[in-house]
């Protein structure tokens, strides 16, 4: 069983408690985690990169010069691919990158992180974030308290929180998600994780449903 610190609204140490074990059970498949990674990193990409083929590029209709007696090689078109402004061979065409992953292994991925940042003790509970307007100094001041400065951070809420979304998007290294939108490559390209305590009640309490 992992626990983790627990920390207030300003950013006062207080004790540690466990982590729910519905999604920190200790399990780290690696196997799983690098499917369900590679997939979503393919899935940003949009496959609009193109490239003309030489039957594409404009001009080179007439023949460049006569077959034979010029002393010179012999040249069908200006724009085949060894001409400057000729075509690409084997260059990039539009495609669909796409990558489909199961539901229970991207499941499995995502708790396989989650367990792989406890396990590092790389988690940190917060009770909550009062922000009654987005001030980004408050939110760097609350990092540094808790001890979180210079580090790659993944702040994860109970809902949407646009005043902390505010507050934080200028922050360097400082991403701000819903508890429940986060996978498995979100947590771990962050390499320390706040996670507010309501969000964790909410996931466990879906778990016993």
């Amino acid at each position: 069983m992992f626990s983790a610190r627990l920390y207030s609204a300003s950013g006062e140490p207080g004790e540690s408690v466990q982590l729910p074990q519905d999604l920190f059970d200790g399990v780290i498949n690696e196997a799983a985690l690098h499917q369900a990674i590679k997939a979503y990193l393919a899935n940003q990409r949009q496959g609009t990169a193109s490239t003309k083929t030489r039957g594409e590029v404009s001009g080179g209709g007439r023949k460049a010069w006569k077959q034979k007696g010029t002393g010179r090689a012999r040249q069908g078109s200006i724009r085949a691919p060894h001409w400057r402004g000729g075509g690409v061979v084997f260059g990039p065409r539009p495609r669909d990158y796409h990558q489909d992953v199961p539901r229970k292994l991207r499941a499995l991925a995502r708790r396989s992180a989650f367990n792989t940042r406890a396990q590092a003790e790389q988690v940190a509970l917060i009770e909550g974030f009062a922000l009654e307007a987005p001030k980004t100094r408050q939110v760097a001041e609350l990092l540094g308290k808790i001890g979180l400065s210079g580090e790659k951070v993944l702040i994860l809420t109970d809902n949407v929180n646009q005043t902390l979304l505010r507050s934080a998007r200028n922050l360097p290294n400082v991403e701000v998600l819903p508890f429940r939108e986060a996978s498995a490559y979100h947590v771990l390209n962050a390499t320390r994780l706040l996670i507010e305590a309501s969000a964790l009640q909410a996931e466990e309490a879906t778990a016993d449903a």
